[in-house]
């Protein structure tokens, strides 16, 4: 088989050398940190391999929702019994053009690996699925068409025509060969091989389905608790009113081939739904109306027939019950009513005399005879209309252009084991016994290939060949079972017990066989599943397979052209030849199955059943086991694991671990500058492998045993976690720097922005009282800001959320909130002021209540007053805290209010209403008590009052205040603090995340383009360093050298004139501080060298040649020293001292430009 590679180009593969042999894609840190498999999704790996082990891998995916598993190329999928979601849109596309490598195990990535390969080697494909009934073969059919139709593209209309129709097919074949058993509820009765033929561009043009062994014997008979095939229960539940008038048509339950077994429902299948989509199929597929109708009548008519009954006259034949019942038989098949009786009671019989026809006879049957020859005409009509659906369904999907390749996918039927086994499993089981073989021949065969192409020596296993098994069925000399069933046909034809008991006989030569056992009326073979006991009765006839003269004559005489059309090939009674037994043809199918997938490239599922109840939630591991052993699992991943358990390509070996090599990688690029197979060989040497433990074929790395692998990624593994925490420290440090700096800019932002804000209102309130009224020293705070809602209304506060109830405000904003007074005139009584809760919003003015009854308080509205109403607001000159909204004649008159916050009250009205009303101010204020009485309060200065102001009789007695001209107080300064360092524990280098590496960090190697990428972009930047100076040449080269060590100590003779020394600022600690890692720890008075400056409040120093980060706050600035005159010509202290400030002032300019 094929190697499967990642599908994009569909060119053949050929090898290329060096680095260029396949594209390698950079490691993606993600990978790290994927959600953690449950045990392995490729068996191979495993570290135990028995049985036991595979079993107990498979149940721990299994219940943890993983149905998939790989050994090697060959999947094992666990029937979920559960939607699971995996067969989305979604989850295909992420298979599309992916190595089934890349992706978690999935039956898309077989289909995936299927398509690719066909077209990148051009060879035919196939995908064979076996396992027992119910494992879920047919669904893991539908789902590779599912992805060959979505992934093989092309637009052309008759493309888009046969991918519908290949869809199409799986409803319509399931509806007329799948049926209700105890093990599945959609078990294939019928195997079919399905071959989607393709273009060169790999477009689907035409398909074929081959069709095997339909099981027509549940026509006319189920066992309790199984039904019929699906179609029957679809129609006569969901048939037309026309179609019930013109076909007699009733409900299933009055159907003796639907009715008997007690099961007429399934859960979970909607028989009516399914009606409609088999309609839906056959439109699509092309079958005309005449047919579909044709089709329905032959249902009909097996329906009808199942109700013909018999009883049992004097002289113990057959006489029909109800004629009414044929006589409607006869009406459905186009003949004459008395005919159908005589077919269904009488046999004609011929002798023979010296090979010449001689007399002929009517011989009457018995009840037991009759009903028999009533099943097998509609056995055979039904299974020669499947035939009929099948070849309509291969004429509609003729390929419409050159076949340059196909997929073949074979769905076939499961091997059985009954309590009572037949004719019928032996033929599924001798076919199952045939794939099998192809199985262990073609796995066996390719890993042989590989290793001899591979140049890699290993020892073959030994293995269980079933070839014995297979001989066993079909050979003819010495003759098998299948030989012996048609002489035994051959020698007692007339009498079917006599032709049993002379099979019996003649297998009595098999006795040699190991692998054959006769017990009697019964016979056990071995077969590779397990051992199956076959009854011998019944076999004969059932091989014979052929219609007595009076059914077909009675066909014959039909009518109806669709029914004889359904038996095109009816028996020479004159040819000397012998009609091919049942048996002959199942060889003969399964012979030309062999052959077909023998010449294509081979991709295997291998299906299990979990439990025999349905159940997503059970795991019966005996059962699981025992399928294990017969699927030989085992045997799969020994062969699999005989040389080498892991294989895979050099630039996919460098791909995957190139992070585990110092020599390969840096910082997670790629740095190899070697080709694919030397680089691959460095990594396995490099991580310290055995040599013994791994070899280098030609074009790939083969590792022997899973646990290296399994090292290799826990290496890998390891290095992202690393990576990770590195990363982590990096963040978290960067994320207290950025936090730390928003609380600075939001405490800022606080007390300065939205200060200013409420300061220009204030200052506009201010400017409205205009140096008419006394101010209170409160109101002169430079602290002092309008803050506007001070019951936090806005801020759904409890009070906030009451206040909103009662007063009905819903989402209108409040403008100004706070609790203040009013004047409350009562009856006989002097007014007196009584507390509120004043409310400003857009458009209204609220004054709201707190009452108290029974015990229990509710806040009300007293006094709505819409803004627009208010003329004007009277205040006195003085520094009280009295207002007066002027409405004008009302009943209720003008509210007095008393409130703290009246400048703040007033100024908000007036910008709600654009200045609108008048701000009244003088000695006494006049108001409206009620309608047109007018009425005023006096305002007298008292020195006596000690606070505030107080009220009675219409006069406020009130203290001196600040004058009216009086100014507010700055703002007051903010204390000067100590300012704190943001930069705070470990970094991950020196200078933070903005620090510049230093010349002493190891030197980063140069990244290579991985093996298969363009090298352009490294090649462009070679001319621009050529184009350098020589003398910035010379500086790169040094910085990125490493630092030189210091001279050694002068002596007493006097040094040759050194270079102009670099001026290092020293600075001199002023505070002891205790440095964490990371930090300098410093004494009072030490003196350190600055290395380098940052704004975040930390300095990189040296301290007795060490570097380390220390808070500038901590350190003052040491005064330079004089610098000594140095004689000659040209180095004059003036000289001298500008050409270091000139130094000195480029140096800070860069680092201004490097901070910005």
């Amino acid at each position: 088989m094929a190697p499967s590679k990642k599908a994009g180009k569909k060119g053949a593969a050929t090898p290329k050398k060096g680095g260029a042999a396949g594209k390698v894609a950079k490691a993606d840190w993600k990978e790290g940190f994927k959600k953690k498999q449950v045990g392995v999704s490729d068996m191979t790996l495993l570290t135990t391999i028995t049985n036991e082990s595979i079993n107990e891998n498979l149940e721990k995916r299994w219940k943890n929702g993983e149905i998939y598993t790989y050994i090697g190329a060959v999947l094992i999928s666990v029937n979920p019994f559960r939607d699971l979601g995996i067969y989305t849109d979604d989850v295909l596309h992420k298979y599309k053009g992916k190595n089934r490598l890349e992706v978690p195990p999935h039956v898309f990535a077989i289909a995936e690996s299927a398509y690719y390969n066909m077209n990148a080697y051009h060879e035919n494909q196939c995908v064979i699925i076996s396992g027992e009934s119910g494992a879920g073969k047919t669904e893991a059919a539908k789902r590779i068409m599912q992805y060959i139709a979505a992934v093989s593209g092309g637009q052309d209309s008759s493309i888009q025509e046969i991918k519908d129709m290949v869809l199409a097919t799986n409803p319509l074949l399931e509806s007329f060969g799948c049926a209700k058993t105890l093990r599945n509820n959609n078990s294939s009765r019928h195997g079919k091989y399905l071959e989607i033929m393709f273009n060169d561009h790999g477009e689907p043009i035409g398909a074929q389905i081959t069709n095997y062994l339909l099981e027509k014997g549940r026509v006319v008979g189920q066992v309790d608790n199984e039904r019929n095939f699906h179609i029957f229960y679809q129609f006569t539940k969901a048939a037309s009113d026309a179609q019930r008038e013109a076909f007699g048509l009733q409900t299933p339950d009055a159907y003796a081939y639907t009715s008997l077994s007690n099961c007429l429902d399934v859960q979970g299948i909607d028989d009516a739904q399914d009606f409609s989509e088999t309609i839906k199929a056959m439109q699509v597929i092309g079958l005309s109306d005449y047919e579909q109708t044709e089709i329905f009548r032959m249902l009909a008519v097996i329906l009808w027939l199942g109700n013909v009954q018999y009883s049992e006259k004097d002289d113990g034949n057959a006489d029909v019950a109800d004629t009414s019942v044929t006589d409607f038989v006869a009406y459905l098949l186009e003949v004459d009513p008395a005919q159908v009786q005589k077919a269904m009671t009488i046999r004609t019989m011929e002798t023979q005399r010296g090979g010449r026809r001689g007399s002929v006879y009517d011989v009457p049957l018995n009840p037991a005879q009759a009903n028999a020859g009533r099943d097998a005409l509609s056995k055979a009509i039904y299974n020669n209309l499947f035939e009929w659906i099948v070849s309509k369904i291969n004429v509609s999907m003729k390929a419409r252009a050159a076949t340059a390749q196909l997929i073949g996918i074979l769905d076939i039927f499961g091997f059985e084991i009954f309590e009572d086994n037949s004719f019928e499993q032996l033929c599924i089981n001798y076919v199952n016994e045939k794939l099998q073989q192809i199985f262990i021949e073609l796995t066996l065969k390719t890993e042989q290939e590989e290793y001899v192409r591979e140049q890699i020596k290993w020892t073959p296993i030994k293995y269980f060949n079933n070839k014995i098994v297979c001989d066993l069925i079909e050979e003819r000399r010495p003759p098998g079972i299948f030989a012996a069933l048609n002489d035994a046909c051959a020698t007692a034809h007339a009498d079917p017990t006599a032709a049993d008991n002379s099979f019996v006989q003649r297998t009595s030569s098999l006795a040699s066989n190991p692998h054959f056992e006769a017990r009697g009326a019964q016979f056990l073979v071995k077969h590779y599943a397990g051992d199956v006991m076959y009854n011998v009765s019944g076999m004969t006839d059932k091989n014979k397979d052929v219609l007595v003269k009076d059914l077909l004559d009675l066909v014959g005489a039909s009518g109806n052209q669709f029914l004889q059309g359904l038996f095109p090939d009816r028996p020479d009674p004159n040819s000397k030849k012998r009609p091919p037994t049942a048996s002959d043809r199942i060889k003969a199918s399964a012979g030309a199955l062999v052959d077909n997938l023998m010449r294509a490239q081979p991709s295997y599922i291998r299906t299990i059943k979990p439990n025999q109840n349905r159940s997503g939630s059970e795991y019966d591991t005996k059962a699981v086991l025992h399928q294990v052993k017969y699927l030989g699992l085992q045997e799969n991943i020994r062969v699999r694991r005989a040389g080498f358990a892991y294989r895979n390509t050099f630039e996919k070996m460098v791909e995957r671990f190139y992070l585990l090599s110092p020599a390969t990688s840096y910082a997670g690029e790629y740095t190899w500058q070697g080709d694919a197979k030397s680089g691959c060989e460095r990594i396995l040497t490099d991580t310290g492998i055995a040599r013994e433990e791994w070899q280098m074929g030609v074009t790939k790395a083969f590792i022997k045993n899973p646990e290296t692998l399994f090292a290799l990624e826990t290496m890998r593994d390891r290095y992202w976690h690393n990576m990770a925490g590195r990363i982590q420290r990096a963040w978290r440090n960067y994320m207290r720097y950025k936090h730390e700096c928003a609380r600075r800019i939001q405490r800022f932002w606080k007390n300065n922005k939205e200060s200013i804000e409420y300061a220009k209102i204030r200052d506009y309130g201010h400017q409205i009282l205009a140096s008419r009224k006394e101010r209170r020293r409160f109101s002169l705070l430079g602290y002092r800001r309008f803050m506007g809602d001070y019951l936090d209304v806005n801020g759904k506060s409890a009070l906030g959320e009451e206040l909103i109830e009662a007063c009905g405000l819903g989402r209108d904003k409040v403008t100004f909130s706070s609790r203040g007074q009013i004047l409350v005139s009562k009856l006989g009584r002097s007014s007196k002021p009584s507390p509120r809760f004043l409310i400003l919003t857009d458009k209204a003015f609220y004054i709201a209540v707190t009452t108290a009854k029974d015990g229990q308080t509710s806040t009300t509205v007293e006094r709505k007053i819409n803004l627009v109403t208010i003329k004007s607001i009277s205040m006195s000159s003085l520094r009280d805290d009295w207002l007066v909204l002027n409405l004008g004649p009302t009943e209720e008159g003008d509210p007095i209010i008393s409130c703290v916050f009246k400048t703040e009250l007033t100024t908000h009205m007036l910008r709600l209403t654009q200045g609108s009303i008048n701000v009244l101010i003088g000695p006494s204020v006049d108001y409206t008590k009620k309608k047109e009485k007018r009425a005023q309060i006096k305002f007298i200065k008292d020195e006596t009052v000690p606070r505030n102001d107080t009220y009675k009789s219409h006069t406020v007695h009130v203290p001196s205040g600040e004058s009216p001209s009086s100014l507010s107080r700055p703002m007051p300064k903010r204390k000067e603090g100590v300012v704190r360092p943001i930069t705070q524990g470990k970094l991950l280098r020196k200078g933070g995340p903005s620090a510049k590496p230093s010349a002493a960090s190891r030197p980063k190697p140069a990244a290579q383009p991985l093996p298969g990428k363009s090298s352009v972009a490294a090649a462009v930047k070679l001319p621009a360093a050529a184009a350098k100076p020589p003398a910035a040449a010379s500086s790169s080269t040094t910085a990125a050298a490493p630092r030189a060590p210091p001279p050694p100590p002068s002596g007493a003779a006097a040094p040759p004139p050194p270079s102009p020394e670099p001026d290092v600022e020293l600075y001199k600690a002023k505070y002891a501080f205790e440095g964490q890692e990371g930090e300098m720890s410093l004494k009072k008075d030490d003196i350190v060298e600055l290395v380098e400056k940052d704004n975040n409040g930390w300095w990189l120093v040296k301290k007795d040649g060490v570097e380390a980060w220390a808070p500038n706050n901590y350190l003052d600035l040491v005064p330079p020293k004089p610098k000594p005159k140095v004689g000659g010509a040209g180095n004059s202290p003036a000289v001298g001292g500008q050409m270091d400030l000139a130094a000195v002032l480029a140096r800070r300019a860069q680092r201004i430009a490097n901070d910005e």
